[in-house]
Order: structure tokens, then C-alpha cells, then sequence
């Protein structure tokens, strides 16, 4: 295909992409009609179905590219084997960046429509788990492998306490939003309060005196 025509058809994807989302977000799958996504689009329904096959097709299309690209969003924020000096400022620093990143109405709008479809579309559920918690807990893992080499985190086993800490530091916001709405998104204020319960917590559980916080007498 020539250059100009792979150009032609990677924008018109995106446009249906974006018009998609949109209408599942707020239509639902059931909800939702491929004459929907094309007049959002501006496209005919002939070019959705030529560039994604089927409905079912689009809407798992969809899920993968919003699951993926918030996960490519927290490696970003996240430079492998660059850790501060201090495991506490990590865990503090990541931990805002994660809530920043996931606690969001688009994202929370996506996990809510993924649990309601997740008995149509098994795959749906693999596929936010694999972009979701999973690369936040082996973030933590490699973090908390790090800290322990420098005596700042006791011997533990990582991927256990980087779940018990990521569920500790996700669980209570995405679950209020995900019952709440919008209304129960925390605050900028809400999420660095939130998080430094959370390492309080955590450290109080798995550090070690090396990573108690100085106190000036």
C-alpha cells in the first residue's frame, strides 16, 4: 500500500477509534450501534465495518487501545533503575503518579463497562487485568526487590507486598468511584493525603529502621 494510502487509512481509524469510545463510554456495548460510531466518526458505517470487521471486534479493539495506552502512560512516569535515595519518596512520588493516571471518569467509565461485559466477552477482563493492576504490582515488585537490597524494606516476598500495597493504595478510591460516579473521584488534595496513609501503612508493615523518617532534635 502506498504511503499516502496507509497515512489515509491510519487517520480514519482514528477518527472511528475516538468516535467509538465515545459512544461506548456512554451507550454501552448493547447500547451502541455501528451507524452510531460512523455518523460520530463522519465516515460511512461501510468504512467501520472495512477497517474492523464486526462490533464486537471495534469495542475490544477499543478496550485494548484505552487499557494500553494508560499503562504506556505510567511507564512513562516510570524510568526503570532510577530510584531515589529514599524508598518512602518512591513509593510517594509513584504512587500519586499512579492514582493521577488511573483515577480518571474515562478510565473508571471503561471499567465499569468492562465488568458489565465481561460474561459476553471473557477476553475483556484478561485484557484489563494484563494493562491494569498487573504492570502496577510488578512496578512496585521491582521497587520493593530494589529497597530491600539497600536494608530500607525487610526480606519479603515482592509480588506479595507489592499487591497487598497496590490494593492498599487503589482499593478504596476505585471503589468509591466505581459506585459513585464522577462524584467519588478524589481530589488532587484527596490523592496525596490517600497516598501517604498508604506508605505510612506499608512501611509500618515491611520497613526497615534505615527507612523511618528523620526527625530533627
Amino acid at each position: 500500500m502506498p504511503k499516502a494510502a496507509e497515512t489515509r487509512v491510519r487517520r480514519s481509524q482514528a477518527k472511528i477509534l475516538a468516535a467509538a469510545e465515545a459512544t461506548f463510554l456512554h451507550n454501552g456495548f448493547l447500547g451502541t450501534s455501528m451507524d452510531a460510531v460512523a455518523d460520530q466518526a463522519g465516515v460511512s458505517k461501510q468504512t467501520v465495518y472495512s477497517n474492523f470487521g464486526s462490533k464486537e471486534a471495534l469495542f475490544l479493539r477499543v478496550v485494548h487501545e484505552m487499557t494500553g495506552a494508560a499503562a504506556a502512560e505510567l511507564l512513562e512516569i516510570e524510568p526503570e533503575c532510577t530510584y531515589p535515595v529514599s524508598a518512602r519518596d518512591y513509593f510517594y512520588s509513584a504512587s500519586v503518579a499512579q492514582l493521577n493516571v488511573v483515577m480518571t471518569p474515562r478510565l473508571m467509565r471503561l471499567r465499569r463497562m468492562v465488568i458489565g461485559e465481561v460474561e459476553r466477552f471473557p477476553e475483556l477482563g484478561r485484557e484489563l487485568h494484563k494493562h491494569g493492576p498487573k504492570p502496577s504490582i510488578n512496578k512496585f515488585a521491582r521497587a520493593i526487590s530494589h529497597y530491600q537490597l539497600s536494608g530500607q524494606l525487610i526480606e519479603c516476598d515482592p509480588a506479595k507486598a507489592a499487591t497487598h500495597y497496590n490494593w492498599l493504595l487503589m482499593g478504596e478510591p476505585v471503589n468509591a468511584a466505581m459506585l459513585l460516579g464522577e462524584a467519588g473521584l478524589p481530589t488532587k488534595t484527596q490523592m496525596r493525603a490517600h497516598t501517604s496513609e498508604c506508605v505510612e501503612l506499608f512501611f509500618n508493615a515491611y520497613g526497615t529502621l534505615k527507612s523511618q523518617p528523620q526527625v530533627c532534635v
